[in-house]
């Protein structure tokens, strides 16, 4: 795609045009922001703002057009989030310096309407990165972040070894002082790393220690010369003065030959999943398998078509079972208008709570075909503003004339700052861009949602070719550690842990695949902390209820879907003197078999001893009366939020007697209902239905 750069002058911004380059993007132009008539430097949230002197011989060297402009905003907005959660203010800030880079970027598109791209240097700065994709949303431009998370050591070295040139224009850390201004990243290679083994600076700056200005790099046509600089001490401190570079006189030196474009790119997979990929490769050439059949007719047609329920426990909310009206007299519905009368009910439902769409942590959306995904995420995106919910959508055998059901667990947050959201639209190496109206995940009181991640390559956001159920699978996995890790880098000192996974794939011969996958997966994440704790972690604390089921279609026409349930691991418990504090702890894990002779029961469960929060998947095979009530669970009944009930034959008992045994009248949960090719458990196959619980 064509695209404009964000340049700050900075090895970032400079660097990160390689990768794009890389990529096969075009730059047709360059933006800059820049402070007022007068000031060097401001104090700004969101700009490098020193180096601005110069800023249009980086252009020049590039050889491509310079838009800029001045500052006149501030950080008005300075929360995790930017823009409103609702669509209705979903727009930007007056005043803020964000709306500074949307003026900007809108003038660039007016006079390059082909641009669809913008080139960000972001590596770390969650503050930076929410708010140009705000603005490139807004805009329908795709941000290109290639070194978001990458690892600063490593991104150093690679920039040297590129042939970035690029020197220090200020200083502001510990260890760092006047005399490090005009060094180059090379000579200053040993002093970082140095820094950052003595008191865990940045490599990279990214703790605002020092900016750079970049003399030369293979895309430039030529060099940057600095004739004169001088060097201003903005503060004198001892261990951490503040020190920067006026350039005086610069001016280009063409360059003769063009320079060769040496640029590492990160492997698309890292050492747990390429241990994945290797596993199922080698499962896949050594066996072969008989082909699964599906007959649409073992789809349950007979169960109820129950309407929308929900039900409260606390601050948390469930809506189960969110579909048309199944009325004889009603018009035909376009889908569009379908999408559109299932968020009217959602709201309205919502709206009795006194909540809203905002509030929303987790939507599940199922389809009856792929086919309608376009069009129902064209209308879906209109009812959210900034950090929409996490979600997971799947094509089933809805029964006619339902295209579309939903389901939601909301949660009516004390304040604004206690839902946290990571919604990266940005394309990197790191994982898949969300695009669409969703975010990577939810975090709310301790629960994080994780969106459904399929193994999408996040530099293209295409699925793997040809195709490779391995790399999907593997990609799967390594996308769901990613945005975990990147959460938990932004949100606190959390542990994490893991207390429901679901599997969707297409095909039942793939459960065998799944299976080898959490089995390879689980056995590395051991290794790995009882490598870094010296302390060997038993596997049981690494399982957690674990459901593998078939569907229709997936988005994208992959073949596997990993969506889970995490708990952060904080609990508020009180200490010896009755004071509550938050403590680190982890969840139980217990599972066990219930056989009569009409049936099977398996069962699994995660929960804290400290707290409520929990969840179980029970499978069942067979004709079960009252035999749930037999189930060491019962302390689960009356803590559950929400029910899903994956089905897959017909069988009018699975909706009365299992549930309505262990619910007293009247207070059943709500239930959406999952019609499934194929339902497996973590040892077994073929179970008729399971039920998936979730207790806030």
């Amino acid at each position: 795609m064509k695209y404009v750069a964000l340049l700050s002058g900075g090895k970032d911004s400079c660097y990160n045009l390689l990768h794009c380059h890389k990529n096969g993007h075009e730059l047709i132009a360059a933006a800059s922001l820049s402070p007022g008539t007068g000031k060097e430097e401001i104090d700004s949230y969101m700009y490098q703002t020193v180096g601005q002197d110069a800023i249009e011989f980086v252009a020049r060297a590039l050889e491509v057009p310079l838009f800029r402009k001045v500052i006149t905003g501030s950080a008005v907005e300075q929360g995790s989030e930017y823009g409103g959660r609702n669509a209705a203010n979903r727009g930007g800030i007056e005043g803020d310096e964000t709306e500074d880079l949307y003026t900007l970027l809108h003038t660039v598109k007016t006079h390059h309407p082909d641009v669809e791209g913008v080139s960000v240097g972001a590596i770390l700065s969650n503050y930076q990165r929410v708010r140009v994709e705000h603005v490139c949303r807004r805009l329908a431009l795709t941000p290109l972040c290639y070194l978001w998370q990458r690892n600063q050591g490593e991104l150093l070295s690679e920039m040297i070894e590129a042939g970035l040139e690029a020197i220090l224009i200020k200083v502001a850390g510990i260890g760092l002082t006047e005399k490090h201004l005009g060094k180059t990243l090379s000579q200053m290679q040993p002093t970082l790393i140095k820094l950052n083994n003595l008191y865990g600076s940045h490599i990279c700056g990214e703790g605002g220690e020092y900016e750079t200005f970049t003399l030369d790099c293979p895309l430039f046509k030529s060099r940057i010369i600095l004739n004169e600089t001088e060097v201003v001490v903005h503060s004198d401190n001892e261990f951490a003065p503040v020190a920067f570079f006026r350039m005086k006189d610069v001016s280009l030196e063409r360059k003769s030959d063009i320079d060769p474009l040496i640029v590492q790119t990160p492997l698309l997979l890292e050492s747990e999943a390429t241990q994945v990929y290797d596993a199922i490769s080698v499962a896949q050439s050594r066996t072969s398998f008989e082909a699964t059949r599906f007959n649409a007719s073992d789809i349950s047609s007979t169960i109820p078509h129950n309407g929308m329920s929900s039900k409260a426990i606390g601050p948390w909310i469930a809506v189960a079972n969110v579909h048309r009206d199944l009325s004889d007299d009603i018009a035909e519905l376009t889908i569009e208008e379908e999408v559109r009368q299932c968020f009217s009910k959602l709201q309205g439902r919502l709206k009795g709570y006194s909540l809203s769409l905002s509030h929303c942590a987790n939507i599940n959306v199922f389809l009856a075909s792929m086919d309608h995904f376009p069009k129902v995420n064209a209308v879906y995106t209109t009812f959210f503003g900034s950090s929409p919910p996490a979600r997971a959508c799947v094509a089933i055998d809805l029964p006619s004339p339902i295209r579309i059901k939903l389901d939601c667990i909301a949660c009516a947050e004390a304040s604004p700052n206690d839902r946290q959201a990571l919604h990266v639209q940005g394309l990197s190496y790191w994982a898949p861009a969300n695009i669409g109206p969703y975010s990577q995940a939810i975090m709310i009181d301790e629960r994080i949602f994780i969106s459904g991640q399929i193994g999408l390559i996040p530099s293209s956001l295409a699925l793997p070719s040809p195709p490779s159920l391995a790399e999907e699978t593997a990609l799967c996995f390594q996308h769901v550690e990613r945005v975990k890790a990147a959460f938990k880098a932004n949100t606190g000192d959390w542990e994490g842990h893991t207390q429901a996974s679901i599997y969707w794939i297409v095909d039942p011969r793939d459960v065998r695949h799944v299976r080898m996958a959490c089995d390879v997966f689980g056995l590395n994440q051991v290794r790995r902390i009882a490598i870094s704790s010296s302390l060997a972690q038993p596997l049981q604390e690494f399982n957690n209820p674990t459901l593998i089921v078939a569907v229709k279609s997936l988005p994208r026409d992959a073949r596997i879907e990993k969506q889970v349930l995490i708990h952060s691991g904080r609990c508020m418990v009180a200490d010896e003197d009755g004071e509550l504090t938050t403590q680190s702890k982890t969840p139980s894990y217990a599972e066990d078999d219930l056989v009569t002779d009409s049936g099977k029961i398996h069962w699994e469960a995660s929960h804290f001893d400290e707290i409520n929060a929990s969840c179980a998947i029970i499978f069942v095979r067979g004709k079960i009366l009252n035999q749930f009530q037999l189930l060491p669970l019962s302390s689960f009944w009356s803590r559950t939020l929400s029910i899903r009930l994956f089905h897959r034959l017909s069988q009018e008992d699975i909706w009365s007697s299992p549930i309505g045994a262990v619910f007293s009248s009247g207070n059943v949960p709500p239930i959406t209902t999952i019609p499934c090719r194929f339902i497996a458990s973590q040892d077994e196959d073929n179970w008729d239905y399971a039920i998936y619980l979730m207790a806030p």
